[in-house]
């Protein structure tokens, strides 16, 4: 399986002709790095920028000219473009990450310059992806509908695409997120006379653990028709329709009230522009003495603003329509759109590191098997690219990950947060 889009954007950036100005500007900028340490080689040319002492070390190898030409005429992006196109490599590509968060002005400055030609151009292609929902499918599809067998080679047989919990390093990855299920039945104080609402199924492992373990009710939604066929596949073989209802609707389509709601790293598809409704939304959904519990991945509150207008590597090729919130953004809107009461706030942005590099690893041992799928080269590096920058950003904290439960107006028993 090959991403269409990356053929056009294999010859993107400035013509060979420029490929000497690309290099010279980006080494220019290069130069600027003050925090950790980054070695670039290219056919026998080596370069060194940073601190050499630094414990945060990249390395780079330039295989093909046009690198530059994507970098300098694209800034990140371009370089997305160039790992997927084979035109560098690096043995640690997470490093590489980490080493341009921890030196945002540079960064910066390379989605400037010419770079900066291009960023209409993606902000359109960005906002046409706004989540309506007609659009809020058509993107969910996008990224999701790539195929179950995808994601069973990826995920641990859980099939979680969400932070797990790890109780320690050595913690095999299917524990960690059983124990993350198990943390958030736990939050929500589930029992047999709980009506559950999830919004955003996966392929239906918090709604299963969720009945069979706490008794409850659970009405769950997805967009996705893979993940709505897989789900009710899975609720069916259980014998669980008496308790588990699989829906295929949007969030402001849903009906009813419930005692609890949940939503699993599903925020980031709704957009900034979507955040109000869909906070009225849930609260509407809620009783009033309900509790309702949101995993999210979040940005820097400093950062927000610039990410509001700005289109990331991610945004251009694995996620059409995503958009991370910050923490003080989900405060606000929440407490001005509802009457939603914030009682805990947990956040472990370094347990989604630790889940990266176990679907890294994952992805690196299906290699084969993927390939014999149909699922080429190009789309396995656009993967492994997509999951080491996430995890980059997470061990920076340029992004992290939290746990947000909030009660209704009229709850008045004290939650569990110490589980």
């Amino acid at each position: 399986m090959s991403n269409p889009t990356l053929s056009v954007s294999k010859s993107a950036g400035l013509t060979p002709l420029l490929g000497g100005l690309a290099r010279s500007a980006v080494l220019a900028q290069l130069g600027k790095l003050r925090h950790g340490h980054l070695r670039l080689r290219e056919r026998g040319q080596q370069w060194s920028f940073g601190d050499a002492g630094s414990p945060l070390l990249a390395e780079v190898e330039i295989l093909e000219g046009a690198a530059w030409n994507l970098v300098a005429g694209n800034g990140s992006i371009g370089a997305g473009e160039a790992y997927i196109h084979g035109y560098w490599h690096s043995p640690d590509l997470a490093a590489v990450t980490r080493l341009f968060v921890a030196n945002l002005e540079v960064l910066d400055a390379l989605e400037g310059g010419l770079a900066r030609l291009g960023r209409p151009l993606l902000r359109l292609l960005h906002r046409l992806n706004r989540n309506t929902r007609r659009g809020a499918k058509r993107n969910i599809l996008a990224h999701y509908d790539l195929g179950n067998v995808l994601f069973e080679h990826l995920l641990d047989p859980t099939m979680m695409y969400s932070a797990a919990r790890f109780e320690h390093p050595e913690q095999p990855l299917e524990h960690a997120q059983l124990n993350k299920l198990e943390q958030i039945c736990r939050k929500l104080e589930l029992g047999a006379q709980d009506h559950l609402l999830e919004i955003g199924s996966g392929w239906g492992s918090l709604a299963i653990h969720a009945a069979t373990r706490h008794g409850c009710r659970v009405t769950t939604t997805t967009l996705s028709e893979a993940q709505y066929a897989f789900t009710l596949q899975r609720v069916q073989a259980l014998g669980l329709e008496h308790r588990v209802t699989v829906l295929r609707q949007d969030y402001r389509d849903l009906q009813g009230t419930f005692d609890k709601l949940v939503s699993i790293e599903m925020i980031e598809a709704v957009g900034h522009r979507y955040l109000p409704v869909y906070f009225r939304q849930c609260a509407a959904l809620l009783k009033p003495d309900g509790l309702m519990l949101l995993q999210a991945i979040t940005i820097r509150d400093q950062r927000y603003a610039q990410a509001r207008r700005s289109v990331d590597f991610i945004q251009r090729y694995i996620f059409p329509g995503g958009a991370l919130p910050s923490l003080s953004v989900l405060l606000d809107t929440a407490s001005h759109q509802t009457g939603l009461n914030l009682v805990h706030l947990e956040d472990f942005g370094l347990d989604y590191a630790r889940t990266l590099r176990h679907w890294r690893d994952n992805l690196r041992q299906a290699r084969g098997e993927l390939a014999a799928l149909g699922y080429d080269d190009m789309f396995q590096r656009l993967w492994e690219y997509y999951l080491c920058y996430c995890q980059g950003g997470f061990e920076e904290r340029a992004i992290g990950v939290a746990q947000l439960l909030w009660a209704g107006p009229l709850a008045r028993r004290a939650p569990l947060p110490g589980h």
